[in-house]
């Protein structure tokens, strides 16, 4: 795992965001195709704004996967993912060769089925993610699974996860955060052969000195991040804070 650290989230996201253009255009020079993983949230606002933004990356060519998605939630809702991602990205880009997202109002066995098989036949070249302030990877929470070979599982939110996603104004209460999302497991995240981690702010920074510094711990879910030689943490003066060797 390589660190980088930049002075503002904008500086992070144009960074995270340039890399991962560079590593998708790399993919299609060389297998004619990418495959790739979105991630969503207020971490990945600059670095989704940057990878649009990239010119020559044949989007025709390219397949898109994401994290996860609330179980029951409407995609109408401002806090859906494909909500999200429709918006954000989707209507930005050009059309791809395929967008596989996450349906939470079908049911969620069915639907973690459904991508698993989808996203076997497609190994991923480049993901983008985040990490949560509980240490999650996905919707991965602690003690996350890191046996499952499941592509796809359905996870419980735990208090802190749900307690994050109010706090960044996606919901108007703990209340209405869902208590259940479909997820992409941790290993099916590991497979993939470069990974972009964009970790902005200062909320982010005791997961952060957790993800690099702790013994690798299902209980710091992002800790596994250690072992993926293609990964990249993108961080900023406030979420590297409280590294040990931040300076």
């Amino acid at each position: 795992m390589e660190i980088k650290i930049f002075n503002d989230p904008k500086q992070l996201g144009e960074a995270a965001g340039k890399d991962a253009a560079a590593l998708i255009r790399e993919a299609i020079e060389k297998n004619d195709a990418a495959n790739i993983i979105l991630a969503t949230g207020a971490s990945q606002f600059e670095t989704l704004h940057q990878l649009i933004a990239e010119k020559s990356i044949d989007w025709s060519k390219v397949v898109m996967f994401h994290l996860d998605e609330y179980i029951g939630l409407p995609v109408t809702h401002n806090a859906s993912f494909r909500k999200y991602l429709q918006e954000r990205f989707l209507a930005k880009a050009p059309p791809l060769k395929a967008a596989y997202l996450v349906n939470g109002e079908t049911d969620p066995a069915t639907e973690c089925a459904r991508l698993g098989e989808l996203i076997k036949k497609h190994p991923i070249d480049v993901a983008l993610a985040g990490i949560g302030e509980n240490g999650h990877l996905a919707f991965n929470d602690p003690p996350a699974d890191f046996e499952t070979e499941e592509p796809y599982i359905i996870v419980e939110l735990d208090e802190l996860c749900r307690k994050q996603q109010m706090g960044e104004g996606w919901f108007a209460s703990v209340e209405d955060v869902p208590k259940q999302a479909i997820s992409m497991s941790v290993k099916q995240i590991l497979k993939s052969k470069h990974i972009i981690c964009s970790v902005p702010d200062s909320r982010k920074a005791a997961a952060v000195r957790n993800t690099v510094e702790q013994k690798i711990s299902n209980i710091y879910p992002a800790s596994i991040l250690q072992t993926h030689a293609g990964c990249t943490l993108y961080l900023d003066r406030m979420s590297g804070a409280l590294l040990s060797n931040s300076n």
